[in-house]
């Protein structure tokens, strides 16, 4: 029996920008946003907000993070407060929040 579409977590898609001298492979990029997520919200925190990254979507530095729609800020504090990824200096910021993953894609 599926799940009742009530009893299923709403999420939000996040589509950030990496802002850097350099391109960053998708497993670099995917070890520095755990490690602040895990660092600014704990594993509790972590937890609730269910990051999972859009590995087809990651192109020119453009990511996109699926969470849950209550720790939509909280995400986004964590990871705007990265400030190096492998010892070169970045600047992360988010470009949208979306309900779908067609509208997030349509604004990278």
């Amino acid at each position: 029996m599926p799940l009742l579409p009530t009893l299923k977590p709403k999420k939000r898609y996040i589509v950030f920008e990496i802002l850097a001298e350099k391109e960053f492979s998708f497993p670099e990029v995917k070890t520095a946003i755990e490690e602040a997520l895990l660092r600014f919200l704990g594993e509790w925190g972590t937890a609730k907000a269910s990051p999972l990254f859009v590995k087809e979507k990651y192109k020119n530095n453009k990511f996109i993070l699926k969470v849950s729609h209550l720790a939509v800020d909280e995400v986004k504090a964590a990871i705007i407060l990265i400030k190096s990824i492998k010892n070169v200096p970045v600047i992360i910021r988010s470009i949208t929040v979306s309900g779908t993953i067609k509208k997030a894609s349509s604004t990278r």
